[in-house]
C-alpha cells in the first residue's frame, strides 16, 4: 500500500510508520517514470500506487534542479520568490488529489487547501504590483550579498540553499496536510478544531493583509511626496521625512507581514499535531526552518534599512521584531537625529523651485 494501515490517531504523525517505509519509493521513481515514457507503465499508477509525501518531494527535488538552472543561466537569484506565493497550495492540492483518487475523505485537507488558495491569491498580487514578475527582477539583497561573498562560493550556496533547500522547504511547510490526510481515516469529516484552525490561519492572512496594505500606501505616498514636495492626504510630513513605515500595524511590530507569515505555517503544523493527539512531529522541521529562514533574511533586511535611516535604530530598540513589545506603539523620541534628511530637503527644493515658476 502507499499509505500505512494505522491503528490509532497518534500514529499518524509517527516517522517510522508513516515515512520512513516509503523512503525507498524515492530511489524507484526514476525508473517508474522511464517506465510511463516507454508506454510500459500508466501515469496515474505511477501517481496512486506512489506515497503523497514522497511524490511531492520528489516534485520538490525537481523543481529545485530547473530553479537552479534557470537561475545560473539568468544569473537572477530569484527563481525561488517567483513561486513561493504558489507551490505550499499546488502540494496541498496534490495531497486533496490524491486522497480523492485513492478513495480517503478529503473534506478536511480541503479546508487546509482553501486558505492556503487564499494565502496564495493575495500573497501572489502582492509580489506582482511590486514588479516580483517583471523581466530581470531580482530581489535587492542578492546583489548585496553579492558584493561581500567571492563568486565560488555564492555560486555553492545557489546550489544548496537559495535553489534546492528553499524549493524543499515550501514542500515541507505544505507537508503537514500529510498527517491530516491520514487521521482522515480516524476522522473523516470537519471536526470543530479543524473549524478553528481555518478560522484562525484566515485571520493571519487578513493580518498579513493590512500590514502589506499599510506598507504599500505608505511607499507611494513617499514616493509622490519625493516627486511634488507635497504631502499626500492622510499622511504627516515628518513620517514621509522617516522614511520608513512606524503606524498602524508597524507601530507594534517591525515585521507585521513576516510575523503573520511564520505563523501561517505554524498554525498548520499545530493543526496536524491537534489532528493526531501529538504534541510534536517530524512535521516541525518545515515551520522551524521557515522560521531561522525569515530570521536570517529579516537581519539582512534590518542592517541595510538601519544604514538609510537614522531613526531606524531607535525603532529597533522600542519595536519588537515579530511580537509586540510595547502596548503602546512606536514614539518618536525629542532627542532622536532628524530623519531622512536627503527626502526632507529634496521635497523643500522640489517646492522652491515651484514657487519660482509661479512666480
Amino acid at each position: 500500500m502507499s499509505v500505512p494501515l494505522l491503528k490509532t490517531l497518534e500514529e499518524c504523525a509517527d516517522w517510522s510508520r508513516t515515512v520512513e517505509p516509503y523512503i525507498p519509493q524515492l530511489y524507484l521513481l526514476p525508473r517508474r517514470i522511464n517506465e510511463v515514457l516507454a508506454g510500459r507503465d500508466s501515469l496515474l499508477d505511477v501517481y496512486t500506487q506512489t506515497n503523497p509525501l514522497i511524490s511531492g518531494f520528489a516534485i520538490s527535488i525537481v523543481l529545485g534542479a530547473i530553479f537552479l538552472v534557470v537561475a545560473e543561466i539568468n544569473r537572477n537569484y530569484s527563481q525561488v520568490d517567483r513561486a513561493w506565493s504558489i507551490l505550499p497550495t499546488i502540494y496541498i492540492a496534490h495531497f486533496a488529489a490524491w486522497a480523492r483518487l485513492s478513495g480517503i475523505p478529503s473534506q478536511r485537507i480541503d479546508a487546509a487547501l482553501l486558505f492556503s488558495a487564499i494565502w496564495s491569491t493575495r500573497l501572489t498580487f502582492n509580489y506582482w504590483r511590486k514588479g516580483g514578475y517583471g523581466v530581470g527582477h531580482e530581489d535587492y539583497r542578492w546583489e548585496i550579498v553579492r558584493q561581500y561573498v567571492p563568486k565560488a562560493v555564492f555560486h555553492i550556496f545557489n546550489w544548496t540553499f537559495i535553489s534546492f533547500m528553499q524549493s524543499i522547504l515550501l514542500f515541507l511547510i505544505a507537508a503537514p496536510v500529510y498527517i491530516i490526510l491520514l487521521a482522515s481515516h480516524f476522522e473523516p469529516g470537519l471536526q470543530t478544531y479543524d473549524i478553528a484552525a481555518i478560522s484562525i490561519e484566515l485571520g493571519l492572512i487578513l493580518t498579513e493583509y493590512i500590514a502589506d496594505q499599510q506598507q504599500w500606501n505608505f511607499q507611494n505616498a513617499k514616493h509622490q511626496y519625493l516627486k511634488s514636495a507635497k504631502v499626500p492626504s492622510g499622511f504627516k510630513r515628518d513620517d514621509l521625512d522617516r522614511g520608513f513605515i512606524t503606524s498602524g500595524l508597524w507601530s507594534h511590530s517591525r515585521h507585521p507581514n513576516f510575523a503573520a507569515e511564520q505563523s501561517i505555517w505554524f498554525v498548520l503544523y499545530s493543526w496536524s499535531c491537534y489532528a493526531t493527539r501529538n504534541a510534536f512531529s517530524w512535521a516541525a522541521v518545515g515551520p522551524s526552518f521557515l522560521i531561522l529562514l525569515f530570521q536570517g533574511s529579516t537581519w539582512l533586511t534590518e542592517l541595510i534599512t538601519a544604514g538609510k535611516y537614522s531613526e531606524y535604530r531607535e525603532y529597533q530598540r522600542q519595536v519588537g521584531m515579530f511580537a509586540p513589545t510595547w502596548f503602546t506603539g512606536y514614539k518618536v523620541r525629542p532627542n532622536v537625529a532628524p530623519k531622512i534628511i536627503r527626502t526632507s530637503e529634496l521635497a523643500k527644493k522640489i517646492e522652491a523651485k515651484e514657487k519660482q515658476k509661479q512666480k
